[in-house]
C-alpha cells in the first residue's frame, strides 16, 4: 500500500476526510494518514482502541513513535494518560494494553537507526518555554540529527509564519482553529493533519488558542518498512 507517499507533495487531511481502516485485531480502529507498505510499514496513523485490549509482546525493528491523544495507553513500562509522548527505538520491545480504551497519534518505521533515545514526557505537567514570538509557547521533546519534535501553543489571534526546512514538516492540531493568512475559507479544526515539503513558506492565523505537535526536517529520511 502506498498512501500520501510522495514526500514531495502538500497534504492537509481534516478529521472529516479521515477513512478508517481495518485493523487485524478486533476493537481497533486505523485511520491512516501516509503509508508505505502493508501490515508492516512505514506509516502514520490515528488508531483507536475499544476499552479492554491487550496486545502480546513485540519488538519495533523500525521504532515506534506516538502521543496519547485520549484515554490511557499502557504497557510493562508505565501508564500513558493523554498528552504522553513517547518514543520506543529500533530494537525495543513491549506488551501494550488499555483499560479504559484510548486513542494515539503513532508514527512507525521513521527512527534513525542510530537514535536509542527511549522516552516518555508528560506533556501536560512539562516545562513549556515562551517562543521567540509573542504568543507562542514551545515544549521541546527530542531532537536527533536533523530531525526536531516539539509541541507549540499559541494564543488566540496570533499569526504563524514559517518555511518548512530542508527536510519538510508535519503537524498535528491538537486544540484550536487554524485559517490560512489573508483568506476567510476553510478553517481547520482541532485534529487536522498537516504535512508540507521543504520550502514551503506556511501562514496560519490562530482563530482560538491553539496547540499542536510538530515533527521538523525529518521527511528526507526515507526509511521504509521491509516487504513481508
Amino acid at each position: 500500500m502506498r498512501l500520501n507517499a510522495d514526500f514531495s507533495q502538500a497534504v492537509i487531511i481534516t478529521p472529516e476526510l479521515r477513512q478508517s481502516s481495518p485493523s487485524p485485531a478486533p476493537g481497533v480502529e486505523r485511520f491512516m494518514l501516509d503509508r508505505i507498505g502493508d501490515e508492516v510499514a512505514r506509516a502514520t496513523t490515528i488508531v483507536r482502541f475499544a476499552p479492554d485490549k491487550f496486545f502480546p509482546e513485540h519488538r519495533h525493528d523500525g521504532g515506534e513513535e506516538y502521543l496519547v491523544l485520549e484515554g490511557v495507553f499502557s504497557d510493562q513500562y508505565g501508564d500513558f494518560p493523554a498528552g504522553t509522548y513517547v518514543r520506543n527505538p529500533v530494537g525495543t520491545s513491549h506488551s501494550p494494553h488499555t483499560v479504559s480504551g484510548c486513542t494515539i497519534f503513532v508514527k512507525l518505521w521513521q527512527f534513525d537507526p542510530g537514535d536509542q533515545t527511549q522516552l516518555a514526557i508528560d506533556t501536560t505537567k512539562a516545562d513549556w518555554k515562551p517562543g521567540s514570538i509573542p504568543g507562542q509557547t514551545v515544549l521541546d521533546l527530542h531532537s536527533f540529527g536533523s530531525e526536531v519534535v516539539k509541541m507549540e501553543r499559541w494564543q488566540k489571534g496570533s499569526k504563524i509564519t514559517r518555511q518548512a526546512p530542508t527536510g519538510g514538516m508535519e503537524f498535528l492540531l491538537l486544540s484550536g482553529e487554524l485559517q490560512k493568512s489573508g483568506e476567510t475559507g476553510d478553517i481547520y479544526p482541532a485534529g487536522t493533519w498537516f504535512r508540507f515539503p521543504e520550502g514551503t513558506e506556511l501562514g496560519f492565523d490562530c482563530l482560538e488558542d491553539t496547540a499542536f505537535f510538530c515533527k521538523s526536517d525529518h521527511l528526507s529520511q526515507r526509511i521504509e518498512a521491509p516487504a513481508v
